[in-house]
């Protein structure tokens, strides 16, 4: 992995981290997830006029993308309804990045050397450590909450996988990336309306400014992965995503004033060590 290659998808991770730090839905979790969906819709909209349109071969990448996001999205929902959130996220990031490493090694042939498989580990230790912030109570942890993080995990590595795979396809990443918000924006805005009905509408459209910087900010992030992931290993860049909860972690320390604690700082420790061999790797 480039220098450059490195830097872009931090800088995504950090985005990442922000927008979920400053911006504050009054939404449910369901509504919340299409209003961002919806917004990274509109925002690709605005500059499909300027990117080629994908060739025929890369559709099923992009249709096969929309069914694995829209599985990640539900599943994770049905997660933190089962469960904690700070034990079924972690559950669900941090296994993610090794089951896109095992799909890359039969998906696309990418088998990644000693020291970034080292990384990947030690990324995934690390952001599970993190997410469970040392209090987390694992015997609470029911068996569905559980079996829909595992579900979340193989959506992520499913989209990462397919996503990775056709944007390599098209012409560029920003066709494929652009096409493929479109069609998850408009896929998204119809299961809602399935199962919401048009009553959902006025409510998101009273957050409006903060879907479509949610949109904006998710967009960019993620469009910096998938080209990224044009220019290096799937499952190293899927890893490298992850860091975005150090980033969250270092913004509530230092701008929100929570506290540093000794397991804070020793899941940190193994992010940054897994940082240093996908980068020497």
């Amino acid at each position: 992995m480039t220098p450059s290659v490195f830097l872009a998808v931090l800088l995504a991770a950090a985005m990442h981290a922000t927008w979920n730090a400053l911006v504050k839905v009054h939404l449910d979790r369901f509504l919340s997830v299409t209003l961002m969906t919806v917004g990274m819709g509109i925002m690709a909209l605005l500059v499909a006029p300027f990117i080629a349109f994908p060739k025929a071969e890369v559709w099923p990448w992009i249709l096969a993308s929309v069914i694995f996001h829209m599985g990640y999205k539900l599943c994770l929902i049905a997660a933190y309804k089962a469960g904690d959130m700070s034990q079924t996220y972690p559950l669900a990031r941090g296994t993610a990045p090794l089951l896109a490493a095992l799909g890359g090694i039969f998906v696309v042939s990418e088998v990644p050397a000693p020291l970034a498989i080292l990384g990947i580990l030690l990324l995934s230790l690390g952001t599970l450590a993190l997410s469970l912030r040392g209090g987390a109570r694992l015997e609470k942890l029911n068996r569905h909450a559980v079996g829909f993080a595992l579900a979340t995990s193989v959506f992520i590595a499913s989209y990462t996988l397919s996503d990775g795979s056709g944007a390599r396809a098209a012409e560029t990443a920003s066709s494929y990336a652009v096409w493929l918000f479109i069609c998850d924006g408009l896929w998204s805005l119809g299961l809602c309306l399935i199962l919401r009905g048009r009553a959902s509408l006025p409510a998101m459209a009273r957050d409006w400014k903060a879907g479509l910087l949610t949109g904006a900010l998710g967009g960019a992030a993620y469009w910096i992965v998938m080209w990224a992931m044009t220019r290096a290993p799937i499952a190293s860049v899927a890893s490298l995503r992850e860091t975005s909860i150090l980033f969250a972690m270092l913004i509530s320390v230092f701008a929100l004033g929570e506290k540093m604690t000794g397991w804070r700082g020793a899941a940190a420790l193994s992010i940054v060590a897994g940082l240093v061999a996908l980068r020497m790797g």
